[in-house]
């Protein structure tokens, strides 16, 4: 079955460049293309997208606020995976578009294979942060002026173990490292995070991450 993507972007000939590339792969469909973030939830409610590739800068909505209303309406049984692209990757608006559940954020530089990539993975229900642009990411995130009170009461239902792990997790590790960390097998750490984002409600590994810095358990430079 073909991974159904919707193309958001206000530039033209970025928006279809990319609709072009990915839909020249065998297992991608593109349901569709908006210039702006208003035309982006309007054919995301009619085409019913599995990945929604999403620029953040845009006239008339924004994607950040278009991000929003997409995963607002998407569900268990049909869930929408938004990609964010953005210029820089200290863009401030990824952060909040993590903490609304995006699945993370691509460069609009990046490779074209590493963009065929990134919605694989997202549409498969994983994440796209890795290890290395997860530490730099947090760092920003952590040290921007939008975060609450920390507050650990979220976490108190996480065995001590879990809360090992989510603290690592936080901190960018990856599953082999945080397995190196602990001396445990990697497929313990993979059923360790899969309870942690079930006991806590988190889409993914990115959520968790955030939800780290936000409760204080992992400090910046900790």
């Amino acid at each position: 079955m073909s991974i159904r993507v919707l193309v958001v972007d206000d530039q033209a000939m970025v928006r279809e460049g990319f609709a072009a590339l990915l839909g020249a792969q065998a297992d991608i469909e593109v349901v569709g293309q908006a210039e702006d973030g208003a035309a982006a939830v309007e054919l995301a409610a009619e085409h019913h997208p599995d990945v929604v590739l999403m620029d953040v800068r845009m006239p008339v909505m924004d994607g950040l606020e278009a991000a929003r209303r997409i995963l607002a309406r998407s569900g268990d049984d049909a869930p929408v995976h938004v990609l964010m692209l953005t210029t820089f990757d200290v863009d401030d608006y990824v952060y909040d578009a993590l903490r609304l559940g995006a699945s993370g954020f691509l460069l609009k530089d990046a490779l074209a294979e590493d963009l065929v990539a990134a919605v694989r993975i997202v549409a498969a229900g994983d994440a796209l942060l890795a290890p290395s642009v997860t530490r730099r990411l947090i760092e920003q995130f952590a040290q921007s002026g939008s975060r609450p009170a920390p507050s650990r009461e979220r976490l108190c239902g996480l065995t001590e173990r879990e809360l090992e792990v989510m603290t690592l997790i936080g901190r960018g590790f990856s599953n082999q490292e945080i397995a190196a960390a602990l001396f445990i097998a990697q497929q313990t750490v993979k059923t360790h995070v899969s309870k942690i984002l079930g006991k806590l409600e988190l889409r993914d590994r990115v959520q968790a991450v955030v939800l780290a810095y936000d409760t204080g358990l992992v400090e910046p430079g900790g």
